[in-house]
């Protein structure tokens, strides 16, 4: 949790609000993975039903949160870059808060409505097969797909945008280093664009497969009659859910290039802070 250490707890900052955030989200994505392991050592009714229940709803939070976080940085960070001398209102403290608030509400709420449903339906049940899918019926099934699908708009909004900012950012070191401004800038804008350009890698990477395998998963999967078919797509499926919990562990990345004084955490003994 070395992250804490970006900012002076009473001097904070828009950015260090989302990666603190971004943070517990990667926390609690990792408290969900015993359970998920747990499910699978153990096929038993109990295990499936806590794992598709409270499970599958906790890590779906955590990973969409994390999702919109890194969104939020790159965007404040863009602001940064293109307004040095201005500060927006997206990058007000205050505003943050409340774009971090309202985000953890909307998932938890999207959430709970499959929850709900789920506990109301089937709790106590043997499912025919370990997925949770096997245990959905027709309502259960039609929320589900719902969710999914608002949260893929959601998702290619934010990667549309990140590659956007992404782009931007790179049009903007450009003129900066056509123009006549001194070299200093145009280093601080080319440090920028490579923060931006790791954060857009381990976006790609982490969520892209995912999000291209999960929702052609959900449709495609009833409507499949060979078994070795749905098997080996069942597999695919959980072979990028492992991806999408990998950014659990890329994400201190996001931290060592956007936070300096984290960086500074991994200085050798006896070597002095670079100041940038």
């Amino acid at each position: 949790m070395r992250v804490y250490f970006c900012t002076n707890q009473n001097v904070q900052s828009s950015v260090t609000i989302y990666m603190k955030n971004l943070v517990a989200a990667d926390f609690f994505l990792c408290l969900c993975l015993p359970l998920r392991i747990a499910a699978y050592a153990n096929n038993s009714r109990i295990m499936s039903n806590i794992h598709c229940s409270f499970g599958s709803t906790a890590f779906f939070i955590n990973m969409y949160a994390s999702i919109l976080f890194m969104d939020f940085i790159a965007a404040n960070r863009y602001l940064k870059i293109v307004r040095p001398m201005e500060t927006h209102a997206l990058q007000m403290v205050h505003t943050a808060r409340y774009i971090s608030a309202a985000t953890w509400l909307i998932l938890l709420a999207l959430s709970s409505i499959y929850l709900i449903l789920f506990l109301q339906n089937f709790l106590g049940q043997i499912p025919d097969v370990f997925t949770c899918e096997s245990q959905h019926n027709s309502q259960l099934s039609l929320t589900y797909k719902i969710i999914h699908c608002m949260t893929f708009v959601s998702f290619i909004f934010v990667l549309v945008s990140l590659i956007l900012l992404y782009w931007k950012t790179h049009q903007k070191l450009r003129e900066v280093q056509f123009s006549s401004q001194v070299s200093s800038e145009s280093q601080t804008f080319k440090r920028s664009k490579n923060n931006m350009r790791v954060l857009v890698v381990i976006f790609c990477v982490c969520f892209v497969p995912y999000q291209l395998v999960k929702l052609p998963y959900i449709f495609i999967k009833p409507l499949l009659r060979d078994c070795t078919a749905v098997h080996a797509y069942y597999i695919l499926k959980e072979l990028t859910v492992l991806l999408t919990a990998l950014n659990a562990s890329l994400d201190p990345l996001i931290y060592f290039f956007f936070c300096k004084t984290f960086r500074a955490q991994f200085n050798f003994r006896g070597r002095q802070p670079v100041r940038e």
